[in-house]
């Protein structure tokens, strides 16, 4: 099992920058990759980056390519997501999840764990 518990979101203006945290606790170390997703009122479910735990590897959506950065700490069992430059497009409840084995990282499907999520709100 896996737990995984999000937090750093909230209410910033257009512009703005925040940093989310995924704090993972049980098998972490059999986590191969960690990934970062969002949805939106009415929205299906986005991928937004990934992360390889043991390499450091990163993948990213286009959508969110040079403004956003996913990182990890693996002393900490920490996965970020730094998003800069926001945008009211940008609100949603952000989610954090874990695949335990390799494959693919780029659909909701593909993970096994997810967090509860935390929401980010863009105010224009």
């Amino acid at each position: 099992q896996v737990q995984l518990v999000e937090s750093g979101g909230g209410l910033v203006q257009a512009g703005g920058s925040l940093r989310l945290s995924c704090a993972a606790s049980g098998r972490t170390f059999s986590s191969y990759i960690m990934g970062w997703f969002r949805q939106a009122p009415g929205k299906e479910r986005e991928f937004l980056a990934a992360v390889r735990w043991n390499i450091g590897s990163t993948y990213y959506a286009d959508s969110v390519k040079g403004r956003f950065t996913i990182s990890r700490d693996n002393a900490k069992n920490t996965v970020y997501l730094q998003m800069n430059s926001l945008k009211p497009e940008d609100t949603a409840t952000y989610y954090c999840a874990a695949r335990l084995t390799y494959g693919s990282r780029w659909y909701e499907s593909d993970y096994d764990y997810w967090g509860q999520g935390t929401q980010v709100t863009v105010s224009s």
